[in-house]
């Protein structure tokens, strides 16, 4: 991978604020380079409508503050989970493939800092054997905090017991056992681990000190404000897409500076520099201008496919893969996952990241129709605040009334959904509802 190709890589990745940040330090190396005058109006010449910067967003639509000027500082003393493991992968990798699978793997890790992906389809994705992409996963488990990045309970805990040089055999055995160790079973615990049940205990309070989600620790984050790179409304019955000037700032060449590299009376090594600059500058320019250009082709085949969403809300959210969109705008699937990684998209019902808008099928009762992931939790959620102050629902008559509804869901998935949105049980409920009583 070129040095180029690797930037125009990180180019697409950027979100508004880092690709700001990015080229201010542009700015600053090439004098060659200046930034145009934003420019604002009613509408260009494709029909799309142009708009002035306007004020920054917070990703869940709330309005933020009247400017973005400092934000990149208050947000640089607390750091979120994925921020922190992006700045360890950068100090402490050297490959720079290998950075990018480190990056892309921390895109598919939930609050509690498990992986949630799937490694096979993130090695087709990237076009790489799936050893390499297991070896990048090896990489990340090796961050702080420890236990980031594993696959289940029971790979959290082992990592973090080996970064304490404490996983030996009978702790191996203890962790594939941690039903035992939840029912504090000592003597069967003991038996299996062949240790005495004095030492049980202590493989028992050990295991109890460990840290099950730790990536929770970081849900206290300071609210994120973005910048929309794309706006959307509705002009004249049809849905107008543009990309946001305030988030893809307009670079130029200073024609001044070029001109050095034709006059007499530069020395050779004056001229070679220009040269170099000016090279820099123009691939930098394209570099951007493609960018801007394939944020405009996702967010418009995202805004046709989820037309019923723009029209009636979460619950018309309708099953959508990455694949499907790169195959329709003619991309290759990591580029959009790229793309979408730290975009977002504001739209009459508020701003959303591109990534919301990507949500997997989930079967319809009659075995033909599907629906968005996303939208059978918007479904949960809404049937948990309706429910019966007498009584709390529980995940088997959630399913149940999902059925009814056309959407066959197992009581696990609800649960996991459920979970998701940080609802508590239905037994956690009952008891809040008692309490208040």
């Amino acid at each position: 991978m070129t040095p180029r190709l690797r930037q125009a890589i990180q180019l697409l990745q950027m979100s508004s604020l880092d690709l700001r940040a990015h080229l201010d330090r542009e700015l600053e190396s090439n004098p060659l380079l200046e930034q145009a005058e934003a420019e604002s109006g009613d509408a260009d010449e494709s029909g799309a409508f142009a708009f002035d910067s306007g004020p920054a967003f917070a990703p869940d639509g709330r309005r933020g503050v009247d400017g973005v000027d400092g934000i990149e500082d208050t947000l640089a003393g607390e750091k979120g989970l994925r921020r922190r493991l992006e700045e360890q992968i950068g100090a402490d990798v050297a490959d720079p493939d290998e950075r990018l699978m480190c990056r892309y793997l921390i895109e598919s890790l939930d609050d509690a800092g498990y992986f949630t992906g799937d490694l096979s389809e993130i090695a087709r994705t990237l076009g790489c054997g799936r050893a390499r992409v297991e070896n990048a996963l090896a990489r990340l488990q090796k961050c702080e905090p420890a236990g980031v990045a594993a696959r289940s309970l029971r790979e959290c805990l082992a990592l973090q017991l080996a970064e304490r040089g404490r996983l030996d055999a009978p702790m191996a055995r203890a962790l594939d056992n941690l039903d035992l160790v939840a029912r504090r079973d000592l003597a069967a615990l003991a038996a299996r681990c062949g240790v005495d049940e004095d030492a049980a205990v202590r493989l028992v309070r050990e295991i109890r000190s460990l840290n099950p989600k730790p990536g929770a620790a970081f849900d206290s984050e300071p609210l994120q404000f973005a910048i929309p790179d794309v706006r959307v409304r509705r002009r004249r019955g049809e849905w107008q897409v543009a990309l946001n000037p305030a988030a893809m700032p307009r670079l130029l060449v200073n024609g001044r500076y070029g001109a050095l590299a034709d006059r007499r009376g530069a020395g050779a090594a004056d001229r070679a520099w220009v040269r170099r600059r000016l090279e820099s500058a123009n691939w930098l320019l394209r570099a951007l201008d493609r960018r801007a250009a394939t944020i405009l082709e996702v967010a418009t085949e995202l805004v046709r496919r989820q037309e019923e969403f723009l029209r009636h809300g979460p619950r018309r959210l309708e099953p959508l893969t990455m694949r499907e969109v790169a195959d329709r705008v003619g991309l290759h699937e990591s580029t959009v996952s790229r793309i979408a990684a730290g975009k977002f998209i504001d739209t009459p019902r508020g701003v959303f990241a591109f990534r919301y808008f990507f949500s997997a099928a989930v079967p319809g009762a009659d075995g033909r129709s599907s629906h968005a992931a996303e939208a059978v939790r918007q479904r949960i959620r809404e049937l948990i605040d309706a429910e019966p102050p007498s009584r709390a629902l529980s995940d088997d008559n959630l399913a149940a009334l999902l059925r009814e509804s056309g959407i066959d869901v197992a009581r696990r998935t609800i649960a996991k959904y459920r979970e998701s949105l940080n609802i508590p049980s239905s037994v956690q409920r009952r008891r809040r509802k008692s309490a208040r009583i």
